[in-house]
């Protein structure tokens, strides 16, 4: 009895085993119930589906869209939003018709957010600021600081393949030392050819002259919380007072122009209002002595600077002999006894640009899209210390403007800006450079762009799988998010790519976006992502790169806002003010 009882227990006992574990999921099957896809949307095993058609569930399902928002302030971004892995939607606070030229520009370029998210500290910011990885046809090998910059092929480039192997970007600050490189055949491409050059280029037949047609301008600066700059007629006096047509014909090449406004004539809108003020030394030293600045016995009204870096421009050609020549002209004009001195890049531009020369500087820009908001915008916003204190007749009329689509019903508003620039002189519009670059002969496919570098990865250097490009100066950084220096931003436009780019007639066309449109009144646009897009390190691009990447720069108040300088100067600018920023 008791064994048939034992019998009956132990096969009780298998049989409520076998139920237990025929309850359970297997190990390798275990997922939970919100991330499993409906039976009839899972393909077979055997004829699974391309990744980029329909990603295993449990991937699908780990998509969490990112979202970045702020209140409508002073800045126009007012979120950015991945609505599903391939689509990210940006919505402002007002309209901004030329959206798609901004983002066209390399600081608004994308990185994957993981590398944002590893990188965008105080602890990796030099991996940050020197090894950016990007999705474009080059990737960098090396940065050899003081030397050059190698880049290499990327093989998994979702376009066209570069035609070299290898590029090297390499500098030197003298005009005649790149000549003489190309000459020798060390490179195959210079910059900014020395006016000097022009005609000793166009008559060697083993070279190439290459006019580069970027609008551009050099102006003379002033920073009005100094004195005796705080005071309009002092500025006005500068302006009167510098022969600007004896620097375009002692300093400049044939081509190039006295500016008649802040904004090259080329752009649309540039030239509404009044011209520059003449040439006028009487007027000029009549303003000075009812400034109280009166000469004293050796001649001399008082004694300031003038600030420059040493690097060669496209808009300031020959900076220290400009330099040179202006101080002439105040000591001889004016009575104005100034120092010339020469300040290191990187300094230069983060001391300038946040207002801190006491003293005259030479600046200039180059068109970064063709709009009359990236010369205007970028230089006269509310949010801008680079003149002093910014004025709001002119940047409130500019922010209005902005929002205009129709050139011709922006018109008026953009007379009133430059016409309140003309009378507030924070600087004085100098030249409108012709500037050229020279390339060996036997480069195919040698020729300048409109907006930006060359697209260098189409050139084709002769036999060689090496291309060699020698520039003026070396980067200050290669994170471009937080760059201005132009420099860097050609090196980064090697390596990343943004939503859109611009063609060779500078218009923006789409790139790892196939397509970006707008509401009817240009305040919301909605981009669609192109598919099976290759970062550097492996990683494939989707909508939260794209919000990570604008986070980074934009939001003022997230915790990847790390840069260079930390001013982020073109996303602050060109969208009015960054994201939560707080008033200081």
């Amino acid at each position: 009895m008791k064994r048939k009882t034992l019998f009956v227990l132990m096969a009780l006992f298998v049989v409520a085993s076998l139920v237990f574990a025929a309850c359970q999921p297997k190990a390798e099957e275990a997922a939970p119930a919100e991330e499993s896809a409906p039976a009839e949307e899972a393909a077979p095993a055997e004829e699974a589906a391309p990744a980029e058609e329909a990603a295993p569930a449990e991937e699908a399902a780990a998509f969490e869209p990112l979202v970045v928002s702020a209140d409508c302030k002073n800045n126009k971004m007012k979120e950015i939003a991945a609505i599903d892995e391939m689509t990210v939607r940006f919505t402002m606070c007002k309209p901004d018709p030329a959206f798609l030229a901004k983002i066209a520009f390399t600081p608004f370029f994308i990185y994957p957010q993981e590398w944002i998210e590893a990188n965008a500290n105080e602890a990796n910011k030099e991996t940050l600021l020197s090894a950016p990885v990007g999705t474009g046809p080059y990737y960098i090998e090396s940065w050899n600081r003081g030397d050059s910059i190698v880049f290499k092929r990327f093989d998994d480039y979702w376009g066209d393949a570069a035609k070299t192997q290898t590029l090297v970007f390499r500098w030197a600050t003298e005009g005649a030392q790149r000549l003489l490189e190309l000459q020798s055949g060390t490179v195959d491409y210079i910059t900014k050819l020395s006016p000097d050059d022009y005609e000793t280029v166009q008559n060697d037949d083993t070279l190439q002259f290459l006019p580069v047609p970027n609008p551009n301008i050099m102006y003379l600066a002033m920073t009005n919380t100094f004195e005796p700059w705080n005071d309009v007629n002092v500025r006005k006096a500068i302006a009167m007072g510098i022969d600007r047509q004896r620097i375009i014909d002692n300093f400049y090449p044939a081509g190039s122009e006295v500016a008649s406004h802040f904004t090259p004539c080329s752009i649309p809108n540039g030239c509404t209002g009044e011209s520059w003020y003449d040439f006028n030394l009487e007027e000029a030293n009549r303003l000075l002595d009812e400034a109280g600045l009166e000469r004293g016995e050796d001649g001399i009204r008082f004694k300031t600077a003038i600030y420059y870096r040493d690097v060669f421009r496209v808009y300031l050609p020959e900076p220290g002999l400009v330099a040179v020549e202006i101080q002439t002209q105040l000591k001889e004009n004016l009575g104005i006894d100034a120092d010339v001195v020469v300040m290191e890049s990187g300094e230069f531009i983060a001391e300038s640009t946040a207002g801190n020369l006491n003293g005259l500087y030479m600046l200039g820009w180059g068109a970064d899209y063709l709009h009359v908001t990236n010369f205007l915008d970028f230089h006269f916003s509310r949010s801008n210390p680079q003149f002093g204190d910014p004025i709001p007749d002119i940047y409130e009329v500019l922010e209005e403007a902005s929002t205009i689509a129709d050139p011709a019903e922006a018109a008026p508003l953009y007379e009133k800006a430059n016409n309140a620039i003309r009378e507030f002189v924070p600087m004085v519009p100098i030249a409108h450079g012709a500037p050229a670059d020279a390339a060996r002969a036997d480069v195919e496919n040698a020729q300048p762009a409109v907006l930006g570098p060359p697209d260098l990865w189409t050139f084709v250097p002769g036999d060689r799988d090496t291309l060699v490009y020698l520039k003026a100066a070396e980067p200050i950084s290669l994170y471009c998010a937080d760059e201005t220096d132009g420099e860097s931003l050609d090196a980064c436009k090697m390596v990343t790519e943004g939503l859109y780019k611009y063609n060779a007639a500078g218009d923006a066309v789409p790139t790892l976006a196939t397509s970006c449109e707008a509401n009817e009144d240009a305040t919301v646009y909605t981009c669609y992502l192109r598919e099976g897009v290759k970062f550097h390190d492996g990683s494939t691009l989707d909508a939260n790169d794209v919000v990570r990447s604008w986070d980074a720069s934009m939001n003022a108040a997230s915790p990847y806002h790390i840069g260079n300088t930390g001013a982020f100067e073109y996303p602050s600018y060109l969208f009015d003010a960054l994201m939560n920023q707080t008033d200081e």
